[in-house]
């Protein structure tokens, strides 16, 4: 799993051990909860296969925020960092193998590496790019139709089309099923 990362990352042999043995790897079904809203996160997820979604709950309506997948990393990053309540449950949405790793650890990590400028632009990289994602999806919902945030939604992550089960799919637009079958039925007629 990690070999991948090993050439990005200039560590020594040593200290590259060590960090990687902080990780501990589990297969888990779809539908298991890592994280449940209102908990404090005390672990980051790093994906090596399945698909992991982000949601809370909105008068007992779910709301799904993202998804991951292969290779990313995901936690409820306000609960790890800050040591408050979770405002999201993270699930698995297909059977996973995840490598989690404890904040402790992380910490540990974090705080060894903040004086490599490449290691740390890129932990840094890794949360810019999850904020972006948060801008611009919460953009797309004042300005967007749910059948642009559709369209773009295919043209920007085709995996999340491919992978994701419409209900999700639907929650992540701000629209129902029914909704997003219509703009999906009303697409088909004008091709």
């Amino acid at each position: 799993m990690f070999e991948q990362f090993r050439a990005k990352i200039p560590l020594k042999d040593d200290k590259w051990n060590d960090y990687i043995s902080c990780f501990k790897r589990m297969e888990v079904p779809a539908k298991t909860v890592l994280l449940n809203e209102d908990e404090i996160s005390k672990k980051m997820f790093l994906i090596e296969k399945g698909c992991i979604r982000v949601w809370f709950n909105n008068n007992g309506k779910d709301i799904t925020t993202q998804f991951f997948f292969e290779n990313n990393m995901v936690s409820s990053i306000e609960s790890f960092r800050k040591h408050i309540p979770s405002p999201v449950t993270v699930e698995t949405i297909e059977p996973s193998i995840i490598w989690w790793i404890h904040k402790k650890d992380l910490e540990r990590i974090i705080e060894e590496i903040k004086d490599i400028p490449a290691l740390r632009d890129l932990f840094i990289d890794t949360l810019f790019e999850r904020t972006f994602d948060y801008m611009k999806h919460f953009f797309s919902f004042i300005k967007d139709t749910p059948q642009e945030r559709y369209l773009n939604l295919i043209r920007e992550k085709p995996q999340i089309i491919q992978r994701i089960p419409q209900h999700y799919i639907a929650s992540f637009l701000g629209i129902t099923k029914v909704h997003l079958s219509r703009i999906k039925s009303k697409l088909l007629k004008e091709k």
